[in-house]
């Protein structure tokens, strides 16, 4: 079966152009799509300023920026990139808009059918980038499109091809919910380890790395009872691990440059969210992950 082809010229917007945000933008600028990027406060002027995503190397793609979602432009695709905290409030306007596609792209826990709910089913589609980035203070794009090992995952083969020829390798998974739901039960106890570290100045401690893989185990046995399954193959595999070993591989994984960086860009708090979600679904709780919670 032949490829779907990407056309040209796609009318975009992304809502919430932090570092995910701003590097798709940026990414599908400079593919010759027509970007608008939908920003508040400091990055809403930053943009305005700039009236392009800036790169900390200097490099520029124009875009067009906004305020607030023109609900009455037809988009070929509105790319929300917030936080899976943020995301209710938009959900009205996304709603009312007039855009073909609607793709969300954030962690999160909870059912996915919520979200399809409230913006309509046929055109909701989900995604996930293998991206690390983050703008500093004056509205620079740092970022780091992972290209071996990981893909961004998306729900639809169209988008996977818009992406990839936009330079952000992409590839398509058919259940999105498991997905979604084994990647928090994964990153949730990392992203605690990479606060840990950010705060002590080392890697975790070999007690700390055994109570976030008894809080990965706990994650993945939810992702089961809640009828998914654990994916893609390495989470999978994960899964079936002593947990002594799951320990070993935090302990290490903390120690290492590339995790380090990857952490110090993660947003504030989205791990403690996450627990909350997860404790809020499981039927006799998630004494575990409420054990690694940050306060």
């Amino acid at each position: 079966m032949s490829q779907p082809v990407a056309p040209p010229g796609l009318r975009i917007a992304v809502v919430g152009p932090g570092g995910i945000g701003s590097t798709f933008a940026f990414q599908l600028a400079r593919a010759g799509h027509d970007v608008t990027v939908v920003a508040r406060g400091a990055r809403l002027q930053d943009l305005r300023r700039d009236e392009a995503i800036v790169t900390a190397a200097g490099e520029r793609a124009a875009v067009h920026v906004a305020g607030e979602l023109d609900t009455t432009t037809p988009w070929d695709l509105v790319l929300v990139t917030v936080l899976v905290s943020q995301v209710d409030v938009l959900l009205p306007t996304l709603a009312d808009c007039a855009a073909h596609t609607i793709m969300f792209m954030f962690n999160t826990f909870q059912s996915l059918d919520r979200l399809r709910d409230a913006v309509g089913v046929q055109r909701t589609v989900f995604g996930f980038p293998a991206i690390a980035a983050g703008v500093d203070d004056d509205g620079r794009l740092s970022s780091t499109i992972i290209r071996r090992g990981a893909s961004t995952t998306v729900s639809d083969d169209r988008w996977a091809t818009v992406f990839s020829d936009a330079g952000i390798p992409a590839v398509t998974h058919p259940d999105m919910q498991s997905w979604l739901r084994s990647h928090a039960a994964v990153a949730v106890p990392l992203m605690v380890a990479g606060h840990r570290m950010q705060q002590s100045g080392r890697g975790v401690r070999r007690r700390e790395a055994m109570e976030l893989a008894r809080a990965v185990r706990e994650g993945l046995n939810l992702v089961r009872r809640l009828g998914n399954t654990p994916t893609p193959s390495p989470i999978a595999a994960l899964d079936h691990l002593p947990l002594p070993v799951v320990a070993s591989l935090l302990w290490t994984l903390t120690r290492l440059p590339v995790f380090r960086k990857t952490m110090a860009v993660a947003p504030k708090g989205e791990s403690t969210v996450l627990i909350d979600e997860m404790n809020s679904i499981a039927p006799q709780g998630t004494p575990a992950l409420l054990a690694v919670r940050p306060g």
